[in-house]
């Protein structure tokens, strides 16, 4: 009788463990929208606290074949956009982003889109479609993503004229948050 509840508690034990992992895995997924082993899709908005850093290099090859290297734009204030044509997020902020970038190029702000895994042909489609006329670079494998921390998109990071991170913010941006973020930046002291 005794041996009978020990192999009963445990087969309950072993039940409870392997539902909680199923449950953890279905969690898992839903936080990568659904693709296992990738980014999620950031439709929730907000900045995220970080501590200030110099930002990772980039060097990866832009849309029109030239290469993008982030070194290029120090001296101005800078943010990165990490997007794919295939986010919702993504294509919602695409016409906010290109007038504000519109606004703010002669005020000594680049922008510069990072495309990750995603296709050549739908990053065209989509840059053509929004008239995105600032650099984008295609991250085929990620790894600019991955140095950067991206842990889904649309993700932004904002440089200082020094070259170091200062901000982040997760989710579509609309044109006057945007603007409110590059103003702070623009008056800060150097």
């Amino acid at each position: 009788m005794k041996t009978l509840r020990l192999e009963s508690a445990s087969l309950i034990v072993a039940l409870a463990a392997t539902i909680s992992l199923i449950a953890l895995m279905v969690w898992a997924l839903a936080q990568t929208g659904g693709n296992p082993g990738g980014l999620g899709i950031n439709n929730q908005s907000g900045e995220i606290d970080i501590e200030a850093g110099m930002a990772p290099l980039i060097a990866l090859p832009e849309i029109d074949g030239r290469f993008i290297d982030i070194s290029e734009f120090k001296g101005q204030i800078v943010m990165v956009d990490f997007w794919s044509s295939w986010c919702p997020p993504c294509v919602a902020e695409a016409s906010d982003l290109t007038s504000t970038y519109e606004l703010y190029k002669s005020k000594d702000v680049a922008f510069v889109g990072i495309a990750i895994w995603d296709e050549e042909s739908k990053i065209r489609r989509h840059m053509n479609t929004f008239a995105v006329n600032y650099p984008n670079a295609i991250d085929f494998q990620g790894k600019v993503a991955i140095a950067y921390g991206v842990r889904g998109i649309p993700e932004k990071f904002f440089l200082d004229r020094k070259g170091n991170i200062v901000k982040k913010y997760v989710g579509p941006i609309s044109s006057e948050t945007l603007s409110d973020i590059l103003d702070g930046l623009i008056s800060t002291p150097v």
